[in-house]
């Protein structure tokens, strides 16, 4: 149904009282679309909505809402009700939620959970955040080594409502200990009187709790997993990482890699205020803005051959434009690169060598189509000087827009934190030395 018609008959309905054919349509809607529903309802129809929808329903609407969101509707549904939803809610979804909630609120909320679940939530926000703890779920089902195949198929039954993160079957012994993993392939194609310990797999791609949420998402998109378990020190099975998380994973670390590549800052959005985007971006404007004034002293000390060859003025913006714009391409491909790929030697060389052949490709390129250009419009020996400063500051351009991500990489910094803007400004400064210093060294054959 087309959205904008999905929320005029639920407006519609909600005024009538139709609460049975409200869930007709509602019963039919995927979460995303429950929460892209109650974002387009008017403010003053929200709580009424809320009460039309059953536990599940509402578990499944405050699980796709921003945290904003979610504290809105908690205060809406109240503690006795919240409660309720948050019992049957996913855990890791659950205990990210919570985690946006003063001390106070988040202890009058747990108490009034059922205890196993308060225990539960309680344990995985112990986690540190951005870790395989920290974005993990315990909603896993495990087998005992001993298992028949009609015993682990038993299990799978009685626990298939429980949980929505079933993908593998998980091996465990009697300490808990991750010894093996069952697809449900082999738990399909194997004979019912089979043991577990004769089909499992033994050798386990497992995740370490404090491992970084990036490492973790690299892992699973490297052996094509849709799930990976998490142990402890011990190899005590703690729960699983499930793809739709490292989606999240990707799409979290790519837009702090989009923030820093900008020089934006953290955390600024459409509803961010004018005064804090301000604040957060100010810092590195103003380092810019020093860095900058190097560019101002440069055309200071070719003001000589500036006076005698004007035209030299014309050119300027394009030779410092495209050397930072092609620093920023190299600099954007190098750290998106980062996120897939282990850095060895041999990888830096063969992009290093890759980036410098490009550079030159590129510069060939630019340096004959601006070479004519001048030619044209002035003489041939002008053309000559702002084609061969273009292809020069083309090739250190490209270079530096790989190395410097690569060197803070090694160096242990986030490569992302050398931003576009850095890079544009050194490479101004580099491409108008080269520019004014050929041009000063031919002077002679300018004027």
């Amino acid at each position: 149904m087309d959205p904008t018609r999905l929320t005029v008959l639920t407006i519609k309905y909600l005024k009538e009282g139709k609460r049975s054919a409200l869930q007709t349509i509602l019963e039919e809607l995927h979460p995303f679309d429950f929460a892209e529903l109650y974002r387009a309802l008017p403010e003053k129809h929200h709580y009424k909505f809320l009460t039309y929808l059953n536990p599940d329903q509402l578990a499944d609407l405050i699980g796709e809402l921003e945290p904003e969101s979610q504290m809105e509707m908690l205060h809406k549904l109240g503690i006795e009700k919240s409660s309720k939803v948050m019992d049957i809610m996913d855990n890791d979804d659950l205990a990210d939620m919570l985690g946006e909630l003063s001390v106070e609120r988040l202890e009058e909320y747990l108490a009034s959970m059922k205890k196993e679940e308060s225990n539960t939530v309680q344990q995985l926000m112990s986690y540190e955040p951005e870790t395989a703890g920290g974005i993990m779920t315990n909603e896993f089902v495990w087998i005992r080594d001993h298992y028949t195949v009609r015993d682990a198929v038993e299990k799978f039954k009685s626990f298939a409502e429980l949980t929505r993160n079933i993908y593998y079957l998980y091996v465990i012994d009697e300490n808990k200990r991750l010894v093996g993993v069952v697809s449900y392939r082999d738990l399909l194609l194997a004979d019912t009187n089979e043991q577990i310990s004769d089909i499992m797999f033994n050798r386990v791609i497992s995740v370490p709790v404090n491992m970084d949420q990036e490492e973790v998402a690299q892992i699973i998109q490297r052996y094509d997993f849709l799930a990976c378990p998490v142990v402890d020190e011990n190899n005590v099975l703690k729960g699983i990482v499930t793809v739709d998380d490292v989606i999240d994973v990707f799409i979290e670390e790519a837009n702090e890699d989009i923030e820093k590549l900008s020089a934006s800052g953290k955390d600024i959005d459409f509803n961010t205020k004018s005064y804090v985007a301000a604040y957060r971006r100010l810092p590195w404007l103003v380092l810019l803005l020093f860095i900058g004034l190097i560019s101002g002293s440069i055309l200071d000390g070719f003001e000589d051959t500036l006076n005698q060859v004007v035209a030299l003025i014309f050119f300027m913006p394009m030779i410092a434009g495209m050397t930072g714009n092609t620093g920023t391409q190299s600099l954007a491909v190098v750290v998106r690169g980062l996120v897939t790929n282990d850095l060895d030697k041999k990888t830096v060389m063969k992009l290093v060598f890759r980036e410098f052949n490009v550079g030159i490709i590129i510069g060939i390129t630019c340096g004959i189509l601006v070479f004519l250009i001048a030619t044209v419009w002035q003489d041939p020996m002008l053309g000559f000087v702002v084609g061969i400063s273009l292809f020069t500051t083309l090739i250190i351009g490209t270079l530096a827009g790989t190395v410097i991500p690569l060197t803070l990489y090694k160096l242990g910094v986030d490569p992302a934190v050398a931003s576009g803007p850095l890079i544009t400004t050194i490479n101004d400064i580099f491409s108008l030395l080269i520019y004014f210093g050929i041009a000063s060294a031919l002077l002679f054959y300018l004027i």
